[in-house]
């Protein structure tokens, strides 16, 4: 759940006396109340308007795997997320974007059976899913243009455009890294070859750890110095060679090798190439062979931690036997699936998404340890940098810039373009660096970093940046003309367009009251309004 940060209470208290701070402490503090298990005062009480008493979707497997490991400790899972809880969630975390206001009335509206697993569906068929997977898909991949990836703008483009559209033709993963591992030529012409290019060393030994570290989940400097050696030798024939182009490298074997080439997989099996073969396809073959067990593991571990902040196997890049599984069994029965379904991702995305567990609210039912970890609750985590910023543009109505620092050559890219679509790990912004953005050098999927800072609550609370978009965007003046003075509309239309739900009675006497405020006018009082809401946990946290 959401942590306090130690110097929070001393801060809230005294900006307080403050009219609109006062009414942010007081709509910011009930999630964080509601995040609070019931007390034994008020046992079974349903949190409005974060949860729900309905029995929600009906159970999986994957909801039968994670009830059956909450048993054995004790555990209770967390009731069903409301329809307003759902719809913004769900929004987030598959596009990266938060719902319009007119996509949640619909969505509340509607008494259909079955309506979030049909939304899942349709939001797994937009083409905002490819941009938002092809952002996390080129963390791992190390899609960047300048040092110390050096990539160059030419095939970052390139290679984003290849990820994009692998995943927007749902690609089989097998066949994903099968063209990543195997593929020759030039990085500008051949994308997938960046693969190789987008590693900080050229020797055997980096290039085996970043294959290990994307399609296996495991850190090559924790094996043993011989097995670490035999995994290098399928990678030890690639040669690197410039051309006339600027910028341009052909990835190939090297011409030079005259020896015959003795290596072992990471499962025993000993191979021997002679001159001129490629070992890198007998990995491929070995790494995507039904049995396995590290490719589709690492995968299915890889979308859990994605769509649940923390993996079965967490980190998720550091699957090795003294870090087991929390529930091996629903571990196992996700690496089923994906195997048999001949290895679509897509359907990984369903089986979780229309889960129960899934669909919890982010208000735990126990208090015992190993809550989070065993998927009692929905897991409550602050929005990426890239997400964040994207979601107060599209909620003012207001542009972002985008630039590279570094002069080879200097990239600037044109107002309107969204921060998750933006290709090069290069090119960015201070908001985006103060908020975690990862640097891209690794591939690990800890550089990102989520973790809130004061510096980044100074900036939400009294940054002109902020200030410029409430003020300045049309969607304010939009709400304002469309309330067409009713004050109460207003406020239920501002609420809607930035937490996805409409104010409870609580909340709508509090802010009509800031509305009524000597020297206040509408159009301050609902910028006043929608500057507090977003500084909100309700806001800048998934819940």
């Amino acid at each position: 759940m959401v942590k306090n940060d130690t110097k929070a209470p001393a801060f809230y208290a005294a900006v307080a006396t403050i009219p609109l701070l006062a009414l942010w402490v007081a709509v910011g503090a009930r999630l964080a109340a509601a995040a609070a298990p019931a007390s034994a005062e008020t046992p079974g009480r349903v949190v409005a308007p974060f949860e729900t008493a309905e029995a929600g979707p009906p159970a999986t497997t994957i909801d039968k795997l994670v009830v059956a490991g909450l048993d054995r400790k004790g555990l209770q899972p967390a009731r069903i997320c409301s329809d307003e809880v759902f719809i913004r969630r769900v929004y987030l975390d598959v596009i990266g974007t938060p719902p319009g206001p007119q996509e949640v009335n619909k969505f509340l509206q509607d008494r259909t059976p079955g309506k979030r697993a049909v939304l899942i569906d349709t939001l797994l068929g937009r083409g905002e899913f490819a941009d938002y997977w092809a952002m996390k898909w080129c963390d791992i991949l190390r899609v960047k243009a300048e040092f110390p990836i050096n990539l160059w703008p030419n095939a970052v483009q390139a290679y984003h455009h290849w990820i994009r559209e692998a995943i927007a033709r749902n690609m089989p993963y097998d066949q994903f890294a099968r063209e990543l591992l195997t593929s020759s030529g030039s990085n500008f012409r051949v994308p997938p070859v960046n693969f190789y290019r987008a590693i900080q060393g050229r020797k055997p030994a980096a290039i085996a750890a970043a294959v290990a570290l994307a399609f296996m989940g495991t850190r090559l400097d924790g094996w043993p110095e011989d097995r670490r050696a035999q995994m290098e030798a399928f990678f030890s024939r690639l040669a690197y060679k410039y051309t006339s182009e600027w910028k341009e490298e052909i990835v190939c074997l090297d011409p030079a090798t005259t020896q015959t080439l003795q290596a072992t997989l990471p499962d025993g099996a000993k191979l021997t190439f002679p001159p001129g073969s490629d070992p890198r396809l007998a990995f491929a073959d070995w790494l995507v062979r039904k049995d396995n067990p590290w490719f589709a593991r690492c995968a299915v571990n890889r979308i859990w931690t994605w769509l649940f902040g923390r993996g079965i196997i967490n980190e998720p890049d550091d699957i090795r036997p003294d870090n087991p599984p929390s529930n091996p069994e629903l571990l196992a029965y996700l690496e089923k699936e994906l195997v048999e379904s001949h290895y679509d991702l897509l359907h990984i995305y369903r089986l979780i998404l229309n889960s129960r567990t899934y669909q919890q609210s982010s208000i735990p039912q126990s208090k015992g340890p190993g809550a989070e970890a065993l998927f009692a609750v929905y897991p409550v985590r602050r929005l990426d940098a890239e997400v964040l910023i994207d979601a107060l543009c599209e909620i003012f109505g207001s542009d972002e810039e985008y630039e590279s620092p570094i002069p080879e050559p200097f990239t600037y890219l044109p107002a309107g373009q969204r921060a998750v679509d933006v290709a090069d790990g290069s090119i960015t912004s201070s908001f985006l660096e103060m908020f975690g953005r990862p640097p891209r050098d690794t591939g690990l999927m800890s550089e990102r970093n989520n973790q809130p800072s004061d510096e980044q609550r100074l900036h939400m609370l009294n940054s002109s940046h902020i200030q410029r978009k409430i003020q300045n965007g049309w969607r304010m003046k939009f709400l304002t003309r469309i309330a067409g003075g009713n004050r109460y509309t207003l406020i239920r239309w501002i609420y809607l367009t930035i937490l996805s739900r409409y104010p409870t009675s609580e909340e709508m006497v509090a802010a009509g009251k800031y509305f009524q405020t000597p020297r206040v006018d509408s159009t301050q009082a609902a910028n006043d309004l929608a500057w507090a809401l977003v500084n909100t946990k309700e806001f800048l946290y998934r819940h």
